[in-house]
This record gives C-alpha cells, sequence and structure tokens, in this order.
C-alpha cells in the first residue's frame, strides 16, 4: 500500500512540476506580448513565479492561480516591475506600472 502512495506523490509532483515550467512559458509569452503593445522590451530572463494559490474562474471550477513578476525595459537603461496573473493557462490580470515613453 505505501508503494502506491509514494507512486501517487511522485506522480502529482511530477505533473505540478510539468505544469508549472508550461505556465512559466505560458507567462513569458504573455509578458512578451503585453511589453510589445506598450513598446517596451521584456526582459525574459526576469519572469519569475512569486506566488500559487487557489482561484476559480467564471464557471466556478478550481484552478491553480499563478503570479508572475517580471522586469521590463523602456529605453534600456531602466527597469520597470511588473506582474500577470495566471488562473490555470489563462491571463486573469496584469500590471504594468506607468512610464515615460523614450523620445525618437
Amino acid at each position: 500500500m505505501t508503494e502506491f502512495v509514494l507512486l501517487a506523490v511522485l506522480l502529482a509532483l511530477s505533473w505540478f512540476w510539468i505544469d508549472s515550467l508550461d505556465k512559466r512559458e505560458r507567462a513569458i509569452t504573455l509578458g512578451r506580448e503585453l511589453a510589445s503593445r506598450l513598446n517596451l522590451q521584456l526582459l525574459d530572463e526576469s519572469v519569475a513565479c512569486n506566488r500559487i494559490w487557489l482561484g476559480r474562474n467564471r464557471r466556478g471550477h478550481m484552478h491553480l492561480l499563478r503570479t508572475y513578476e517580471f522586469d521590463v525595459s523602456a529605453n534600456g537603461n531602466d527597469r520597470l516591475h511588473c506582474q500577470l496573473m495566471l488562473l490555470g493557462g489563462q491571463l486573469e490580470s496584469w500590471h504594468i506600472p506607468p512610464y515615460l515613453q523614450p523620445e525618437h
């Protein structure tokens, strides 16, 4: 019986690890798209999950709610600290602070 419990725990941990890698890639893609829309550059290596919680979608289904923090740059010399939240694989919310547009 203990072998089955251990196997179930290992399978759950493996699923969580693979799912977390997939969601981080999704967060990088979404962060890049958000930054691009606002004429910013995503600093790729800055994307990190800093919180995992449970949340419900509009239909009431429970999903993992992950908060990712990342940095963007308006002109290459600055860093803006930003955030996005994924509920399951869907973008729930995001925040990019106000910044000055670089002059061309």
